[in-house]
């Protein structure tokens, strides 16, 4: 039971994250309609980008939501890249700490369930392949 509730929240927060994504593509679409952009294919560029890591957010959070392994381990580099972007955001010449909050807390939260999430489905794995060798 504990398991279930582990991957049900973690794809919540990734479909969250994912959505977040969608709602970025929305204003870059809103930025490029209104001309509010300096070079017309970077623009393209970054919103065909950004909705392909939202799809790719999204197909995380379903198969974290299913238990699959694979969408775990997925969603931990999404959370270890959005960090690593957070750091870049903290430091340097123009830095924003606060930007750089803002993109930390978020991923850390998730990034603390997915683990929680895979150390909990640990025993459910290691029993179903225990139960498939002595058959």
């Amino acid at each position: 039971m504990r398991d279930i509730i582990a991957h049900r929240i973690a794809g919540f927060l990734l479909a969250l994250e994912g959505i977040g994504l969608l709602i970025l593509v929305g204003w870059q679409v809103v930025a490029l309609v209104g001309g509010d952009t300096g070079i017309l294919t970077t623009a393209l560029a970054l919103l065909v980008l950004t909705v392909a890591g939202a799809a790719i957010v999204l197909a995380f959070a379903a198969a974290t939501w299913r238990r699959v392994s694979w969408g775990r381990s997925g969603g931990i580099v999404t959370q270890l890249l959005i960090l690593a972007v957070a750091l870049g955001a903290a430091t340097g010449a123009y830095a924003q700490p606060f930007s750089a909050l803002l993109l930390a807390a978020p991923a850390l939260v998730v990034l603390a369930t997915l683990i929680w999430a895979t150390r909990t489905s640990a025993p459910r794995e290691a029993s179903d392949e225990d139960a498939g060798t002595e058959a």
